[in-house]
């Protein structure tokens, strides 16, 4: 091992080994073009996607419950127990009305995160609830 002094570490905050430009120009690793999506249009398409998961997982949720299965989320067994079905939309309501709080909080070029944490959850119990209810059916 090797000592170095003090002005030969990187400075802080950076995170390659020196100070030249990081390339690599093997085009055996290439994996295709880039898709050129601009953030507004970004946003646009996952707030779609928010749409679609909401329903799904809405959906999916009440026919499992029809078919015999259980609510596995406390908070939304709860909701559901108490209110139906405007307790489950409240909850969603909630979490979208939240999400669209914080979204100005972002910089633009960012503000496609807040969707994405929406319909990423919800798109996974959606898929999580079809292979349940394809247990049952």
């Amino acid at each position: 091992m090797q000592n170095r002094t003090r002005s030969q570490w990187p400075a802080p905050g950076r995170f390659d080994s020196g100070g030249e430009c990081m390339s690599f120009d093997d085009p055996a690793v290439r994996l295709g073009q880039a898709i050129d999506i601009d953030p507004v249009r970004l946003e646009r398409l996952l707030w779609a996607l928010v749409a679609l998961s909401l329903l799904g997982d809405v959906v999916t949720t009440f026919v499992g419950l029809h078919l015999g299965l259980a609510e596995s989320n406390p908070v939304a067994r709860s909701a559901i127990s108490g209110y139906g079905l405007a307790g489950m939309l409240g909850l969603k309501a909630f979490a979208v009305g939240l999400g669209l709080a914080c979204r100005p909080l972002l910089p633009c070029t960012y503000r496609a995160v807040v969707p994405a944490g929406l319909a990423l959850p919800w798109t996974l119990a959606t898929c999580n609830n079809l292979v349940l209810i394809s247990t049952v059916v």
